[in-house]
């Protein structure tokens, strides 16, 4: 016969709590599997083609919403944010993690909700910068500074590790504008959709940088370098998008701002267990200072619509 109430109630409670441990654990990963492949892919083609597979993946369930098909404006919206969102900031994350450990990557980009904070403050009514907000945004820059002491110190401005640093913040900012951007125009879309068209936007833009900056693409040899794409395509991407839409309307709002932080958590242990990545003291003061910005930005942010998108 059917199951008790009371232990199909555990059993969706345990589901709930898997799958969204499994979306922090996906997102954390993302950072160390994206240093992996570098070893053998040039950033710009592996960061285009793990968005054209995740596009690839996603579009039988779009193909199955097609009678929900969006009208031409909001059509160009979701291409047009998705070169905002996906397109831009991947090209300069896979860049940057040339040159950074995963650690301090993953670190970096946890400064977006400050970012969030900031920018809806200019673009959007009824979003004022509270004593809570500014402080938030003052640990932020903070533990930026602190992570990036060491090249500080050695006046290391021209470094690469300096540029990638750049390159991550600038990623995280402009991810932060496309998601209020996204409150604002798409709320009304379904979300697989916008993420398909964004993902597959972001994949041609990033596709026509890498033919313009690294030209004919050379394709590795070995089972390790499409390994991993097909680990970021269909796991780092494909399903833990799915995940997420899933867990939306199942979890509070505060849960779902506590991702980022998860993931960035992940992403530090991989790093140092996978990697062989140190864990400074600049490591654990400059990510504690940005990891609880993190948190009191996610305490007053508005609450997000199911386009918005996380990344790694």
């Amino acid at each position: 016969g059917p199951a008790p109430r009371g232990v199909r109630g555990e059993v969706k409670g345990f589901r709930v709590v898997f799958i969204y441990l499994l979306c922090c654990v996906l997102w954390g990963s993302t950072w160390s599997a994206i240093k992996v492949g570098l070893r053998d892919w040039q950033p710009l083609w592996f960061a285009g083609s793990r968005m054209l597979l995740a596009a690839v993946c996603l579009s039988p369930f779009v193909a199955h919403r097609w009678s929900q098909r969006p009208t031409r404006t909001l059509f160009g919206k979701m291409l047009g944010l998705g070169v905002l969102q996906i397109g831009v900031p991947y090209a300069m994350m896979f860049v940057a993690q040339e040159w950074l450990p995963a650690s301090i990557a993953a670190v970096l980009f946890a400064t977006f909700p400050v970012w969030l904070v900031l920018l809806a403050r200019f673009t959007m009514r009824g979003e004022h910068l509270t004593p809570l907000k500014l402080l938030a945004v003052a640990l932020g820059f903070g533990g930026v500074i602190v992570l990036q002491l060491p090249r500080l110190r050695g006046l290391s401005f021209g470094s690469n590790e300096a540029l990638g640093a750049g390159l991550v913040l600038g990623a995280a900012m402009l991810i932060a504008l496309a998601n209020v951007l996204i409150r604002k125009e798409l709320s009304s879309a379904n979300p697989m959709m916008v993420t398909f068209f964004q993902i597959s936007s972001g994949a041609v833009v990033i596709l026509i940088l890498a033919m313009v900056f690294e030209g004919r693409p050379t394709f590795p040899h070995g089972v390790r370098p499409y390994a991993v794409l097909g680990y970021l395509a269909v796991f780092g991407t494909a399903l833990t998008y799915g995940c997420f839409f899933w867990l939306i309307n199942r979890i509070p709002i505060a849960a779902i701002g506590i991702i980022p932080l998860l993931d960035t958590t992940v992403a530090v242990l991989l790093g140092a267990a996978f990697l062989d990545e140190r864990i400074t003291r600049y490591v654990l003061i400059g990510g504690g200072l940005i990891l609880t910005a993190a948190a009191l930005a996610n305490r007053r942010l508005p609450e997000p619509e199911e386009g918005a998108t996380e990344a790694g």
